[in-house]
């Protein structure tokens, strides 16, 4: 294995803002908790803070190391706009009184489900009713929007969707403006204040604790401090505290009401970083470290109370055998064997609405599976194929429901072969990307406009052909890139809004960072063997191409760039790391590569830290476009990233102010973004994390290695990172040896998950 290449700087090595390449600095990196991003979804390893020059063991400050777990959204506002484009409002019932039975018949599930806790549930169990009315059901719950009561009085639920054997005439959807989220009512708001007020809590907790809680989070306070957890960045230290100043010395860590809160709380973290379920062990584990002493009753208490359901995966094949029953989910034996020899069965806990998701998934993918009907003839479609991977492609889709495809970035012109065959035979067929970015060169690449969307969009119904009669998209084909951004929320959605007969390809580099929420659909997918996989044979070309090749693979090899396509800045400390990069792109790439300022991206491990995302924009906008930021710390000019929703971010530039909100131009569409969410939904974006950027490509890239960044390395991170670039990569280098050990090592399953078990397990 081989180092990467030195090279100089792009420019003349004569001047000092040239980039000469300086000597690799032997210092030890200072590995450190990193800062997390808004949308970073688990994007885990982070830089830490420190001197310009770091020190082995010196740490990130507070503030910065608690953002890794919070950042990592479950993408619920993909999700949630599209909550509405997903349902099927069938005659006579009015969309608000289908919202309401599906509310109902949640409910009535989830009271079925607390009543039957005593025993485990087995992996493979089947969930009825529209995963999107159900998954909006339970936002509306856990946001405080709609009280649990409310179900009670609602009409009966609304007959299942019927199959349409033939495609009926698209309904046009009109675009819905977007909303800002919705304040509890301000006596609400009061009544928690004075709660809070009496625990010692912050002020400042009352709006977020009641739109968490609903309009009854005063009395839920009073009556259960620990629920002050369910408030977004509020810890069981915190938690605690209130509760010892509401209920004085009637409150102890055994508490069942701590407890449950606790294992409620440690579930909703593990989600931000990924995870649909956890291990029962590990649970216990860590209310152990909270002060529990009884782990296992803890655990057996918040599953009686409906807080987590348990699953153990694999049980059903023990009950075909014959084996004896399973062990209780608190015991010691939770990877009970059954039977002498058999493998054992892991006991995992999870909520409800990532259960259901799950479920709902792996039921929607198999109902595609068999639905197809080949009664289109594409000899002549694949005879006419661009490449032997797009001929293979299409053969596999003439047969099949459900298709994986994996490969590069020129392999995205195989779904669009794809997609122009399709078209061409009659069919509607359309294509959806994570991004914007992505949208335009996939429209590139067919040639039609009309063919491409974001995912968002389509869910929405901003974008895309509208839906049919039955409320499914009204399509013949679905294709959809980026298929590692899929989280599994938004994947039931979207599956659920396939009528029968669709085919659906999803496509994407299995290399990549995975999504923002929770899941790991195309990874599941893929392992699971759930459908016919066609993997590219496009390699990506230049040299970028061959170095993301290799680290794909696990090498970093050195790569030949006459035209200085790839070059490396070695630096000593995150100091020089920020002044390098400032002029790699003020400079050096814009003279000596001919990109642009405005077309180079910097890319960097995490938000925190002396060479995160903060300082390099703080440093990049002095330079760049230096301003009093009058506009809530904004000027007219600034490269931004928009933050719709956790897991989505939109590159834009602030174009002005007023009372209506920040004006920013993504791309050509005018977005206004209110006052009140300038804050929480707009950072400059002259610097991203690898999270943020993934899904999209700009002509030159900097991706910036301080040496505090080493723990947030890893091989998915590196070619995320490093794949970026369409024509030049700088990689500003400050961590010795980690970067090569990083890719070296062996991309771990980083997430736990049920859906591949669920797509393993056959149909009952």
């Amino acid at each position: 294995m081989t180092a990467l290449p030195r090279g100089e700087t792009p420019g003349s090595p004569a001047a000092d803002d040239d980039g000469v390449v300086a000597p690799p600095s032997a210092a030890a990196p200072a590995p450190s908790a990193g800062d997390g991003a808004e949308t970073d979804g688990g994007d885990s390893g982070t830089t830490g803070a420190g001197d310009a020059e770091p020190t082995p063991g010196t740490g990130e400050p507070a503030d910065d190391a608690t953002d890794v777990e919070t950042d990592a959204a479950d993408d619920d506002g993909a999700g949630d706009a599209a909550g509405e484009g997903a349902d099927a409002a069938p005659a006579p019932l009015s969309e608000a009184e289908a919202e309401l039975a599906a509310q109902r018949e949640l409910r009535e599930r989830i009271e079925k489900r607390k009543a039957e806790k005593e025993g485990p549930i087995a992996a493979g169990g089947k969930l009825s009713g529209k995963a999107a009315d159900l998954l909006a059901a339970v936002r509306a719950v856990e946001s405080g929007e709609q009280h649990a009561t409310s179900f009670f009085d609602s009409p009966a639920p609304a007959a299942p969707r019927r199959t349409a054997p033939a495609p009926a005439p698209a309904r046009p959807r009109a675009p819905e403006p977007s909303r800002a989220p919705q304040g509890a009512p301000p006596e609400a708001v009061a009544a928690t204040a004075a709660v809070l007020a009496e625990g010692g809590a912050p002020a400042a907790l009352a709006g977020p604790a009641a739109e968490a809680l609903g309009a009854q989070a005063a009395d839920a306070l009073r009556a259960d401090p620990w629920q002050l957890l369910a408030v977004p960045g509020v810890g069981p230290e915190q938690a605690d505290g209130f509760a010892r100043a509401l209920l004085g010395d009637e409150c102890g860590p055994d508490d069942e009401r701590r407890t449950a809160a606790l294992v409620g709380w440690l579930l909703e973290r593990a989600a931000l970083r990924g995870h649909t379920a956890l291990d029962a062990s590990e649970v216990r584990a860590a209310l152990a470290g909270r002060s529990v002493t009884d782990p296992d009753a803890a655990v057996q208490h918040a599953i009686a109370e409906g807080v987590v359901l348990v699953f153990q995966d694999g049980q059903e094949d023990h009950d075909d055998q014959g084996s004896e029953a399973p062990a209780e989910p608190g015991e010691d034996a939770d990877a009970s064997t059954g039977q002498a020899g058999q493998e054992p069965v892991q006991v995992l806990l999870g909520l409800d609405r990532y259960a259901l998701a799950e479920e709902s998934l792996a039921d929607g993918l198999a109902r595609l599976v068999n639905a197809c009907e080949k009664d289109a003839d594409w000899t002549q479609a694949t005879a006419a194929a661009s490449s032997p991977s797009a001929a293979e492609l299409i053969r596999a889709v003439a047969a099949h429901g459900l298709v994986a495809h994996t490969g590069g970035e020129a392999a995205r012109a195989e779904p669009a072969a794809l997609i122009t065959a399709a078209r061409g035979l009659g069919l509607r067929a359309l294509g959806a990307a994570h991004s914007a970015d992505g949208r335009r060169r996939l429209a590139e690449a067919t040639g039609d406009p009309e063919t491409a969307v974001t995912l968002a969009g389509l869910l929405s119904g901003e974008q895309g052909p509208g839906r049919d009669e039955e409320g499914a998209i009204a399509v013949d084909l679905l294709v959809v890139l980026d298929a590692p951004q899929l989280d599994v929320e938004t994947a039931a959605i979207l599956v659920e809004s396939l009528a029968d007969g669709t085919r659906l390809v999803l496509s994407g580099d299995p290399g990549v960072l995975g999504s923002a929420g929770a899941g790991r659909v195309f990874a599941d997918v893929l392992a699971a063997r759930a459908c016919p996989q066609i993997v590219s044979r496009t390699p990506d070309p230049g040299p970028i191409g061959e170095l993301v090749s290799g680290i794909g693979i696990g090498e970093l090899n050195q790569v030949e760039a006459p035209g200085k396509e790839v070059v490396i800045v070695p630096v000593r400390d995150a100091g020089e790391a920020v002044h390098r990069t400032v002029q790699l792109v003020a400079d050096s790439v814009p003279r000596a590569i001919g990109v642009p300022s405005s077309d180079t991206q910097v890319i960097t491990v995490g938000h925190g830290g002396s060479a995160g995302t903060r300082a390099l924009n703080a440093a990049l906008k002095q330079r760049l476009n230096p301003g009093p930021g009058r506009f809530g710390g904004f000027d007219p000019g600034d490269r931004v990233v928009h933050v719709p929703a956790p897991g989505r971010a939109v590159p834009a530039v602030v174009v002005s102010a007023d009372a209506d909100g920040l004006h920013l131009d993504c791309a050509g569409t005018e977005v206004v973004v209110a006052q009140e969410r300038v804050e929480s939904s707009v950072r400059h974006g002259w610097a991203l994390s690898a999270h943020q950027a993934a899904g999209m490509r700009w002509p030159a890239v900097v991706v910036v290695l301080p040496g505090d960044a080493v723990q947030g390395l890893s091989r998915s991170w590196v070619y995320t990172a490093f794949s970026r670039g369409e024509r030049h990569l700088s990689v500003v280098h400050g961590v010795d040896q980690a970067l090569q050990r990083a890719v070296a090592q062996s991309p771990a399953q980083d997430r736990t998950t049920r859906l591949r078990t669920l797509l393993e397990t056959p149909a009952r």
